[in-house]
């Protein structure tokens, strides 16, 4: 092991010196958002990957996202990404897609890790759950280097595809708020309505205060 490894890579080692030759670090972006879906990705990375700014990635701009992006899709033993549609947010509840996102990420990964670093406090919803070997990680984007890899996955993927939906939906403005509850996305949704890809169990105040 690398003795010498910073902060970022104390969970990865942990969970080799327990006799976890692969882990991957796995995370969500777009649980908050009033339209689109919930991505999450998930990463292996090899030991000691250097990936410069990772450790500061909540203050990234997006040109410093896209460019890390690429270089972990270069350095990354395995990755992958998913999500799921804000319809089935609808129906399951967010908790539910987001786990359920994030397996299906973990999933995707061949061969499969045998051990995963999930961020966040929650591991299971009334109707899904992370079923592979794993920890869950308060903060992990700022503790696992391999959970700040996968954040940067499913932040840069979730965006391109919120940029898809503006081509698609232009006057919610989704290239600026990527689907937010900004005063302007209020402002567009007072005045068009909901889209297909609302969530529209994220509206409910929204329309009792216009119905109201």
């Amino acid at each position: 092991m690398n003795n010498q490894a910073g902060p970022l890579w104390e969970l990865e080692e942990a969970a080799w010196e327990r006799g976890y030759a692969s882990v991957c670090g796995c995370d969500e972006a777009g649980a908050g958002p009033l339209a689109g879906p919930v991505y999450a990705g998930a990463v292996i990375l090899p030991e000691g990957a250097e990936l410069p700014g990772l450790n500061d990635s909540k203050r990234l701009t997006a040109k410093q996202r896209d460019a890390l992006y690429d270089l972990i899709l270069e350095k990354a033993r395995a990755w992958a990404v998913a999500s799921v549609g804000p319809e089935e947010i609808d129906r399951i509840d967010i908790l539910n897609a987001r786990i359920k996102a994030m397996q299906a990420a973990i999933d995707q990964i061949s061969p499969a890790p045998d051990y995963a670093l999930i961020d966040g406090n929650r591991d299971k919803g009334k109707r899904f759950a992370i079923v592979t070997p794993h920890e869950t990680v308060i903060k992990g984007d700022s503790r696992s280097v391999s959970i700040a890899a996968a954040s940067v996955l499913a932040k840069v993927s979730r965006d391109r595809h919120m940029e898809e939906l503006a081509a698609k939906y232009p006057q919610y403005r989704f290239e600026r708020h990527k689907g937010y509850g900004t005063k302007l996305h209020y402002a567009m949704l007072d005045r068009y309505g909901p889209s297909p890809v609302h969530r529209r169990s994220f509206l409910k105040k929204w329309e009792a205060g216009r119905n109201g």
